[in-house]
């Protein structure tokens, strides 16, 4: 994989590294994940803009923040400042991608793209996914949550998407795609479903 971009981006995606080895704690002046509420859709899509320029998220309108409000989840500051947030976006019933995924600047390296990552994870279960994906330069962040390696072409609705978006867009960054699966492999016995997982 090539890297040079990686110092680039650093200063943006080390919210998604998070320096584990440091053993950082989730900070306690923030307050507890929850849903987003109508008044946070500009500060949701400006936030999320953030990082456009540097190909670490997909720019999103505050339409695209309105209809899919009900699958942000946020992290508010002691103020109850939005800082951070990440969104599940459905392609099918049995299809979610988790996408944008930001922290502000100032709030990077305490753990908070690592939480905020959990609670999509959680979110999509509860809804009843068989499997949650991502795109992300994150390489360390995601496999630490759980999630592996995983061939895009598995997501053909993905790559169409990007072709709408732009020709270049899935190479730019060399980004990577990751899976977390939410209902366990078949076994012997028939399929077995994730406990966190349940009927949509």
């Amino acid at each position: 994989m090539q890297v040079e971009s990686r110092p680039r981006l650093s200063r943006l995606v080390e919210v998604h590294t998070l320096r584990g080895r440091e053993g950082r704690a989730y900070d306690p002046r923030m307050r507890p994940i929850a849903p987003a509420r109508e008044y946070d859709v500009p500060v949701l899509a400006e936030l999320n803009n953030r990082f456009a320029p540097d190909g670490l998220t997909l720019r999103r309108s505050d339409a695209f923040v309105e209809a899919h409000l009900d699958d942000y989840r946020v992290i508010r500051d002691d103020d109850g400042h939005v800082v951070g947030c990440v969104c599940i976006d459905e392609y099918s019933p049995s299809l979610v991608e988790l996408v944008a995924l930001a922290v502000d600047p100032q709030q990077q390296r305490h753990g908070l793209g690592a939480q905020l990552i959990k609670a999509a994870v959680t979110l999509a279960g509860k809804r009843g996914y068989p499997e949650i994906f991502a795109v992300s330069f994150s390489d360390a962040l995601f496999k630490r949550c759980g999630f592996h390696f995983q061939d895009v072409e598995k997501y053909p609705e993905k790559r169409r998407r990007y072709a709408r978006v732009s020709p270049d867009e899935w190479t730019i960054g060399h980004k990577h795609c990751f899976a977390f699966p939410l209902v366990a492999p078949a076994t012997a016995a028939g399929d077995v479903t994730s406990p966190n997982a349940t009927q949509r």
